[in-house]
């Protein structure tokens, strides 16, 4: 289980429901003649990136999602009637050869609902991660975006590496999962185990190069960044409206810092703290994700439920349960097994959002007494398994096939294979299993329970192949306009000291923070009306709330 991973929220929430039951783009912008994609200096002496700024989309109604951006249906038009458009964008491979092989990116895109001369622009998307498509996860929540489409174009993208945007493929799908059942995610046994989980990483890193070697120098945020500026260019945009959640705010704030004059209005929600380096930041989603547990466990006495009679009792509950089922995984009735990595898979996708926490609950209830059905369920559904993915583009400028489709699928998106590759490819910290067993007292004082898998997932980067650019993102922004960070005292994976640690290093009066109190990931898609009418009034009409302003909760879900 990848458990440091920044999880997209929309994918997510659409889960919850599992559970529960052409028109051409307008010319660059006369700002925007004679500059550089990258924005450095006249463009004249750069024909090549000219090229890529003057090019025009070919929108036509979308197809299915490819396998590798996750399949399912083709999007289903709006209520209005408005059908979901898809193009592909070419950009350089190597952002400092813009006259080199290009690449394509994925994009997707429903028109404004309102009066032309209302319209505002694009608002363009990342979801999160690093590593799902922005093409698939749009319509899924697009009715959650709808009242911003009254002003804007909706659009999202699979940023390098993912999906249809020459996705990264490293182990096939049914190599890595015999691959990973081998291996304990959090080693407990002294040398082999965590020799073999270094293995496992090596042979992963070997694999991404042998299937992806010429894009994975090239799938960094930093390259995703610039990708996005040159969107707004081909979309005809003078300045970048957008909104980041979870990893999407790593790339809003890497964006604001190499275009600082070019931020329209941005909010960032779920938000990363871009002081931190890797071990710092999984330290950081160890207590993170145990306050959110905890905030579970209260809410379980509440109901009254079976698991202890205090917090402390349901989190030593938990601790043993997954030492229990680590030592001897429990039968399911399908066939299969649930073990201890599958028990913090379970709960850890659960904390994503309350409406999760009654099939938790019911989860861990069952598990005490020997039935693991819904806890393994739960672990499918919501923990991030698989890897694999697609050829897509082949990375060529002239390959005769601009549409950005994946040209050898496989039967699970790249979703795990992304987020390694961009990840390592952000970070240059470089962990070994000397650096893991020195940090891990930090660890366990931080969470008994997620602590282990998170210090010993700090060796996912072990012998990649490509040396990673920074120990953390550069985010610092100058003269941008202000940017709206939406930070949630409850959020497990990205607690909310880092929209405080975003504000400041984007600079003053840059960084504009809001406070969710509540629980989950992110806080738009909580579907909190003060939240949603405070995004809604900068993002539409330029309107930031009070500073300390604070948005309540609704009451906790009822359990059983």
């Amino acid at each position: 289980m990848p458990t440091a991973r920044l999880i997209s929220t929309a994918a997510l929430l659409s889960t919850a429901t599992l559970l529960s039951c052409s028109l051409a783009a307008c010319a660059p912008t006369e700002r925007d003649a004679g500059r550089g994609a990258d924005g450095t200096a006249a463009a004249s002496d750069r024909p090549d990136e000219n090229r890529l700024r003057q090019q025009t989309l070919d929108w036509r109604d979308c197809p299915a999602p490819s396998p590798v951006q996750g399949g399912g249906e083709a999007p289903a038009p709006l209520p209005d009637g408005t059908r979901w458009q898809c193009a592909t964008m070419r950009a350089p491979l190597d952002w400092e050869k813009p006259g080199g092989k290009t690449i394509g990116i994925a994009l997707i895109r429903a028109r404004s609902s309102g009066d032309a001369d209302d319209r505002l622009g694009s608002l363009l998307f990342n979801f999160g991660g690093p590593g799902g498509s922005g093409v698939a996860a749009l319509p899924a929540f697009a009715t959650d975006y709808e009242e911003l489409r009254t002003r804007y174009d909706l659009v999202s993208f699979d940023p390098r590496g993912v999906g249809d945007s020459r996705g990264v493929r490293c182990l096939d799908p049914e190599a890595a999962q015999e691959a990973e059942e081998k291996v304990d995610q959090a080693p407990d046994d002294g040398g082999d185990e965590s020799d073999a989980l270094v293995e496992l990483n090596e042979l992963i890193a070997a694999a991404c190069e042998k299937n992806s070697g010429d894009v994975l120098p090239y799938v960094g945020t930093t390259e995703a960044a610039r990708d996005l500026d040159l969107m707004r260019q081909i979309l005809g945009d003078e300045k970048l409206h957008y909104f980041g959640i979870s990893y999407g705010t790593q790339l809003g704030g890497v964006y604001a810092h190499l275009f600082p004059e070019r931020v329209g209005r941005a909010v960032l929600d779920g938000v990363v703290d871009p002081t931190q380096d890797m071990m710092e930041g999984a330290l950081g989603q160890a207590a993170g994700f145990q306050l959110a547990f905890e905030h579970f466990a209260r809410w379980c006495v509440e109901q009254r439920c079976t698991l202890g009679e205090d917090v402390e009792a349901i989190v030593e509950t938990a601790v043993d349960l997954e030492a229990e089922l680590d030592d001897t995984p429990l039968a399911t009735s399908e066939g299969g097994e649930l073990d201890g990595d599958e028990v913090i898979s379970a709960i850890t996708g659960s904390l994503y959002s309350q409406s999760f926490w009654p099939a938790l609950l019911v989860g861990l209830e069952a598990v005490t007494g020997g039935d693991g059905d819904v806890l393994a369920e739960l672990a499918e559904v919501l923990g991030q398994h698989g890897s694999g993915g697609g050829d897509g583009d082949d990375g060529t400028e002239d390959d005769g096939d601009d549409d950005g489709t994946d040209d050898d699928p496989v039967d699970r998106s790249n979703e795990n294979d992304a987020f390694r590759a961009i990840t390592c490819d952000d970070s240059s910290d470089r962990y070994t299993v000397a650096d893991v067993e020195r940090r891990m007292p930090e660890f366990l004082e931080a969470s008994p329970l997620f602590g282990p898998g998170l210090a010993w997932s700090a060796l996912s980067c072990a012998g990649w192949p490509v040396p990673g650019e920074a120990r953390h993102p550069e985010v610092s922004a100058p003269g941008a306009a202000p940017i709206l960070l939406v930070g949630n005292t409850g959020d497990p994976a990205t607690p909310y000291e880092g929209a405080a640690r975003m504000a400041e290093a984007l600079g003053e009066d840059v960084g504009f923070e809001l406070t969710y109190r509540g629980e989950g990931h992110g806080a738009f898609d909580s579907g909190n009306p003060c939240v949603r009418d405070a995004v809604h009034a900068y993002l539409l009409d330029g309107r930031l709330p009070k500073r300390g302003a604070v948005c309540e909760p609704a009451p906790l879900p009822e359990g059983k």
